[in-house]
């Protein structure tokens, strides 16, 4: 019963609350995709994308969250909009985005990001592990490329938009750590907030989008909403499916009491390496009532991280498994197993198979996404130590995701994955290049 309400207040919201989706191309048809063009930041190895805002528009450079609750932006600084309207206590919006929380003690000057009367959420760095209880909830409209389920701009150049998208104002503090010139986050996680939500909701797409991120710093990658636009491609129709599992405890960041995880949490049942398995408690792997524990994806952390144990034991059955002698060298932060880079490479680095639930469902992760260069002389293990009793046992991070198509179905709860793209002579740049 709890669930055909929420599905009834999100359509109503969707259908009457927001008004319906325009063309800034003045087409008659609805698009079939979205996407989002995604950079890589040598300084930071953050993943950038940009949308445009406001009324008028204005690009708006945002870091990619996977996890994030929502949309959120700096109004402190610089935010002019004719079409931005804050969210009021109890309205549909505020409903929608769950959110408990009523502000009436703003004492600055009315505008964007302080508005009396209003609802908010807690926006959150998640690179900075930041948060704040200053998130006053709106609306404003944001606009986005439209392509065809071919992979093509529908037309070329053709944008979209959404005339009433709900987000969060953001504090300029909370900009500290996040790449030059950023603005805010996009939040792609499991909330009715996030921009995969809405724009399935605006187009009537269906709750499901695809990430593809380059390897490269000077090529892209990107995010689609809606269908996967590679239909005339192999890849797209082998993908291997595992459940995506709900953490039931927010326990990264402020949140209301019950509040469950936004991130994308997978199974994993074991790790081998070279054939070989890494010797853990796998206890860890689970999620326990607190929360702690598991396996999620994430784009905020550069490189996979493991909890102590795992990582120690990880790197014993890798240095067992490689095929010869490789001379270690002194370990370059933040890696703890650097080797001598005339002895090993991408191509003799034994494989990673984390194995999930199920016959023969393997995430392969080949030397390309398992090793990094470091300096002229090392070659690095691209896995770091995550401490002892962190909150999540393992995060598979940006590097091991690079050249990967990944689709976060949200209607089935299922995560499909390629593993590694070079193995069908293509990129996750070749693909995007169109674009």
């Amino acid at each position: 019963m709890a669930r055909s309400y929420n599905c009834l207040l999100f359509c109503f919201i969707v259908l009457f609350i927001i008004p319906p989706t325009t063309s800034i191309s003045n087409t008659s048809s609805k698009p079939k995709a979205l996407a989002l063009l995604v950079s890589k930041d040598s300084s930071t190895l953050q993943y950038l994308t940009q949308i445009k805002q406001r009324t008028p528009l204005v690009p708006v450079k945002l870091t990619l969250d996977l996890g994030g609750q929502f949309l959120w932006v700096d109004c402190d600084q610089g935010y002019v909009s004719t079409s931005y309207k804050p969210a009021r206590c109890g309205s549909a919006q505020c409903k929608l985005a769950r959110s408990k929380s009523c502000i009436d003690e703003y004492s600055c000057s009315p505008g964007p990001g302080c508005n009396n009367h209003t609802c908010s959420r807690f926006p959150a760095n998640s690179i900075s592990r930041e948060s704040t209880n200053r998130g006053e909830l709106a609306t404003d409209v944001v606009s986005i490329q439209s392509i065809d389920i071919d992979g093509k701009a529908n037309p070329p150049g053709q944008f979209v938009s959404v005339p009433n998208l709900i987000f969060s104002c953001g504090p300029t503090f909370l900009l500290d750590g996040l790449a030059t010139g950023v603005k805010g986050m996009a939040g792609l996680g499991r909330t009715q907030v996030s921009l995969p939500s809405q724009f399935s909701a605006a187009f009537n797409f269906d709750r499901k989008f695809s990430i593809c991120l380059s390897s490269s710093t000077t090529s892209n990658g990107a995010v689609f909403f809606g269908d996967v636009p590679f239909s005339n491609i192999d890849v797209s129709k082998s993908l291997i499916y595992t459940p995506l599992i709900l953490n039931p405890v927010h326990n990264e960041g402020l949140a209301f009491k019950g509040d469950p995880s936004t991130d994308y949490f997978i199974e994993i049942k074991s790790i081998l390496i070279g054939g070989n398995v890494v010797p853990l408690n796998t206890s860890l792997l689970s999620i326990n009532k607190q929360g702690n524990g598991g396996t999620k994806v994430s784009t905020a952390d550069p490189y996979t991280v493991l909890e102590t144990s795992i990582y120690k034991a990880f790197i014993e059955t890798f240095s067992k498994a490689l095929l010869f002698n490789i001379p270690r060298v002194k370990p370059i932060a933040p890696f703890g197993a650097c080797f001598n880079s005339s002895f090993i490479g991408g191509t003799t680095a034994p494989e990673i198979h984390l194995v999930l639930p199920g016959n023969n469902r393997v995430w392969k992760i080949y030397g390309a996404n398992s090793m990094v260069r470091v300096g002229k002389d090392a070659m690095c293990l691209a896995f770091v130590d995550g401490g002892v009793n962190p909150w999540t046992s393992v995060v598979i991070g940006g590097y091991q995701l690079e050249d990967n198509l990944l689709e976060f179905n949200l209607a089935k709860s299922r995560l499909g994955f390629s593993s590694s793209l070079l193995s069908w002579q293509t990129t996750c740049s070749k693909l995007t290049s169109k674009f």
